[in-house]
């Protein structure tokens, strides 16, 4: 894993360092107006449970970096769009992420603490053939209740409060995401930070060589278990080759 602090003055540095190499293939999938008078296309708020006050998103000018900002306040919906992205040709994510600092009273080992400030949510669509009967059965139950938007299989990236960075394990919900801890505690919190993740590996060590087809991509800041309030703000999603460097935005632009 590649991480990098970013504030507002090593923006220009950041830069400098992380120049793409020539030729390299590259797909923008979330770089943020921050002019636009409403969330861009195709993303959009994913509300899971009616029941359920929605986290709320806007875009924001945040110390110089175009993002999406998400506020919880006892909430969780997903903000997130479809995606048709090559893993053999771009399998690493690159993006901006910040929070305001972690939640209190979270525990991502239980339902009842299955909350966090930022989470990246990247979803797959498996071949039917390779699900077994009785997981094809717990998929169709789950979305005669949540709707068409539960995925076969889920990657779920987090900044928590309490587990090691790295921990790698199953939602408390559903074996069909994997919770993988980017960040945890406050020692980054209040400003940018730069994550790289290759995509492709790590649904191979969540889900094995299964054939899949990435499907989607969401973000969230997530309070509705704790009842707690957080802000975290999301930027600069893009997923590149094994040989391109993630960049940093220009503050200027």
């Amino acid at each position: 894993m590649h991480t990098y602090r970013c504030t507002r003055w090593a923006l220009a540095l950041a830069l400098s360092c992380a120049a793409p190499v020539a030729n390299a293939a590259a797909d923008w999938v979330g770089r943020f107006p921050a002019d636009a008078s409403g969330l861009p296309e195709p993303w959009r708020v994913q509300q899971l449970d009616e029941r359920i006050a929605p986290t709320q998103y806007s875009l924001k000018r945040w110390d110089g970096v175009a993002a999406i900002e998400a506020v919880a306040e006892r909430s969780m919906a997903l903000l997130g769009r479809p995606l048709d992205i090559d893993l053999e040709a771009t399998p690493h994510l690159c993006w901006l992420w910040r929070v305001d600092a972690p939640l209190v009273t979270a525990d991502m080992r239980t339902k009842a603490g299955d909350d966090y400030a930022a989470r990246v949510y990247v979803s797959f669509k498996v071949a039917p053939e390779a699900l077994g009967l009785g997981t094809r059965a717990k998929l169709a139950l789950a979305r005669s209740i949540y709707g068409d938007q539960v995925p076969d299989a889920a990657l779920n990236y987090v900044w928590d409060n309490r587990q090691p960075v790295g921990t790698f394990m199953p939602n408390a919900y559903t074996d069909r995401t994997r919770m993988i801890v980017l960040r945890s505690g406050a020692g980054d919190a209040g400003g940018w930070v730069i994550e790289r993740r290759d995509v492709a590996e790590d649904f191979k060590r969540a889900f094995g060589a299964l054939p899949a087809q990435l499907s989607g991509i969401a973000l969230a800041s997530d309070t509705d278990n704790t009842g707690e309030s957080a802000r975290a703000g999301f930027a600069e999603f893009r997923f590149v080759s094994r040989d391109e460097a993630c960049v940093a935005p220009d503050a200027g632009r």
